[in-house]
């Protein structure tokens, strides 16, 4: 794809404008957000990136269209799995309910721009060295192994990552929050407030979730606009999504053997058709249709076996406590 200038200037723009509508809404009226409005805000940013989506498809064709739908899928679904350790980065900083929302949103314009330069960084080196696809592969291979065999590692506890460790140390910091400030004056001297610290720790540990995200979806598109696009409109209703499906995350107790597959599936694809334009005649080109299509039939059957599950586990529970209600009134007459 050749991009003008003045596309990426109008998308980042556009872009920025609706971010900036939501920061303002979300600041004029600080509160937890009911979830009739997370449903509409959810819906219409799924609703705007189908819309770019198919504006892709018309200008560009099917093959582009395709490969935005699949990273933006893709991105989507492992934000969802970031969403277990947003929550528990917000529990251990005790973050009042009404200033949730504009900590994530926050969080994630930093994420955000992060990510924008993570991508540009990595779009120019893949440009120079094509061999780098084979460590993306391999990569994603071994996170995929990883998310199986400790998939529930990460919900235990939150680990401070560098960059936060090094704000907490050189930024004094107050121990309580005031409202919604970033900073306080207090005896002539300014202090940072926990909800500064804690906007750090979510937009910079989207990053290290972006070392797993970045390679996944180069191995559906080399566009660094498709990528970059489908990183955003993964990231910008994933407040939203915080909010309404919070109380689910605990449902979907087999997404992180779904996300597995997906990246080992992403990362052999990646490894077979970087062999093929390297001549080796016995490693297939997969096409984005098919990508498309196990992407998303992963997660539905993912998400089916989840509910599933949870509900039958829910019955045998229930049907355990009577039994056991019934052995007690039996021994008791």
């Amino acid at each position: 794809m050749n991009i003008p200038w003045w596309v990426w200037l109008v998308t980042v723009g556009g872009l920025v404008a609706i971010i900036c509508f939501d920061f303002y809404l979300v600041s004029r009226n600080p509160r937890h957000p009911s979830l009739r409005e997370c449903t509409l805000w959810v819906c219409g940013y799924v609703s705007l990136a189908a819309l770019f989506g198919l504006g892709v498809v018309l200008l560009a064709g099917g093959q582009y269209g395709g490969e935005f739908f699949a990273g933006w899928i893709t991105e989507y679904s492992l934000s969802v799995d970031n969403l277990f350790v947003f929550v528990i980065i917000m529990s251990s900083f005790a973050v009042p309910k009404e200033y949730r929302q504009k900590v994530l949103l926050i969080g994630i314009v930093i994420a955000l721009l992060l990510r924008g330069l993570f991508i540009a960084v990595g779009a120019e080196v893949i440009t120079r060295f094509d061999w780098l696809f084979y460590v993306f592969g391999a990569f994603l291979l071994y996170t995929a192994w990883k998310l199986l065999s400790h998939k529930n590692d990460d919900d235990e506890e939150f680990k401070e990552n560098a960059v936060l460790r090094t704000a907490k140390r050189f930024l004094p910091a107050t121990d309580e929050y005031n409202g919604a400030k970033l900073t306080i004056k207090e005896s002539g001297r300014r202090l940072v407030t926990p909800m500064l610290i804690v906007m750090i720790a979510i937009g910079t540990t989207d990053l290290l979730f972006a070392l797993d995200s970045i390679p996944a979806i180069f191995g559906l598109t080399k566009e660094p606009y498709l990528v970059f696009t489908a990183n955003a409109f993964a990231l910008m209703g994933l407040r939203q999504l915080f909010f309404l499906i919070g109380g689910l995350l605990d449902r979907l107790v087999y997404l992180s053997v779904g996300l597995a597959f997906v990246l080992g599936f992403i990362g052999l694809k990646l490894i077979s058709e970087t062999l093929h334009h390297h001549g080796v005649s016995w490693a297939p080109e997969i096409p984005i249709l098919g990508s498309l299509g196990v992407i998303v039939g992963t997660l539905a059957i993912t998400t089916i076996a989840s509910l599933v599950k949870v509900r039958r586990d829910r019955i045998r529970a229930a049907e355990a406590a009577q039994t056991a209600k019934e052995t007690e009134a039996v021994k008791a007459d």
